[in-house]
């Protein structure tokens, strides 16, 4: 069936060296299975409502009150806006593809969703590191923390890190053009994921393979590591203080911020290294459990803050208190009138 899809639609574009084929399309076949996926997906369409809400709402409190327009509150904005985008990429094409029984993702698509995927999951990783830079210099640099770490310079960072993740991803995204695909169209993923679809190719992809395995330490594993080294430091820190309070009250500020690295990087990094180098996974399992470890984080993220961060709480609670006030001032206008 995919030899006749691709003999009859497929169009070539002329190389150098030989015709480059490119389908119309390929198609998703994550999930055959589990039987009761279709639970699944209704799970994640609750992620996905969950994720839009408090996400908005994160953004809102930060973008409509000035005395939160600091270089924290800055990160957390900018870790709100990738969720809402990251999810929006995965979870409404996860429940067209599985649920609707749509697999078909054109070829354009596939490639332009394949970018989105990945800068985001890309910026998902820096925006946690540069939480991290927060928490470094806050606790670190406590006398200098206000003249290092300004809005301007947390601008400056945010702007490098979407225009670096920007410039990576697009290349790595481009190069997915050179390869022709003249067997099989069928993606073994859940989205249109770059491994399992340069792996198709009926040329050579040792570039691809290189770039993706490049791509993992340094959009992934980098990260992660600066974050550790940051808690070195800061760690090394909190135990120089003389005070058991200014220690307790120090680690205070970063257990928001922990909670977030763990739910993101610990299955994410568990997956890649035993599923996909190691291949100690069954590949059912592996796409269920990254594709449960991609959506969740995103869903959490403003929760965590919304629970842990004083000055996000007070100001969600002051919300709906004005919100249910003015409700009820409404509704009691026309009981006054009879």
């Amino acid at each position: 069936m995919d030899n006749n899809i691709i003999t009859t639609h497929s169009y070539q574009m002329k190389d150098l060296k030989s015709d480059i084929i490119h389908p119309p399309g390929f198609y998703i076949i994550g999930f055959q299975t589990f039987p009761f996926i279709s639970v699944y997906f209704i799970f994640l369409a609750f992620v996905y409502v969950v994720t839009v809400l408090f996400n908005s709402l994160v953004i809102c409190i930060i973008v409509f009150n000035r005395c939160l327009h600091t270089p924290k509150f800055l990160a957390v904005a900018n870790l709100a806006v990738i969720d809402v985008i990251l999810n929006t990429c995965t979870i409404p094409g996860m429940i067209k593809i599985f649920l609707v029984k749509d697999n078909f993702v054109p070829f354009n698509l596939c490639l332009v969703q394949m970018f989105v995927y990945y800068m985001f999951g890309t910026l998902e990783s820096y925006a946690l590191a540069i939480l991290a830079y927060d928490r470094l210099i806050a606790i670190c640099f406590p006398l200098r923390h206000n003249s290092i770490n300004t809005l301007q310079s947390m601008s400056c960072i945010v702007g490098i890190s979407w225009s670096f993740s920007l410039g990576v991803i697009a290349f790595s995204t481009g190069i997915m053009t050179q390869l022709s695909f003249c067997n099989s169209v069928r993606v073994f993923s859940y989205f249109c994921d770059y491994a399992p679809v340069f792996r198709l190719a009926c040329n050579d992809f040792t570039m691809q393979w290189s770039v993706a395995t490049l791509l993992t330490f340094l959009l992934l594993v980098g990260p992660f590591i600066f974050i550790l080294l940051s808690y070195i430091s800061i760690l090394v820190t909190v135990f120089r203080m003389k005070s058991l309070d200014s220690r307790v009250k120090a680690l205070a500020t970063c257990i928001e911020h922990l909670i977030l690295v763990a739910v993101f990087y610990i299955p994410l990094i568990t997956i890649f290294t035993v599923g996909f180098y190691l291949r100690l996974i069954d590949p059912d399992q592996r796409v269920l459990s990254l594709s449960l470890a991609s959506c969740l984080p995103p869903c959490i993220n403003p929760i965590v803050y919304s629970l842990k961060t004083k000055e996000i709480k007070v100001r969600a609670l002051a919300l709906v208190r004005k919100n249910t006030i003015g409700t009820d001032l409404r509704k009691s206008k026309p009981q006054r009138g009879k």
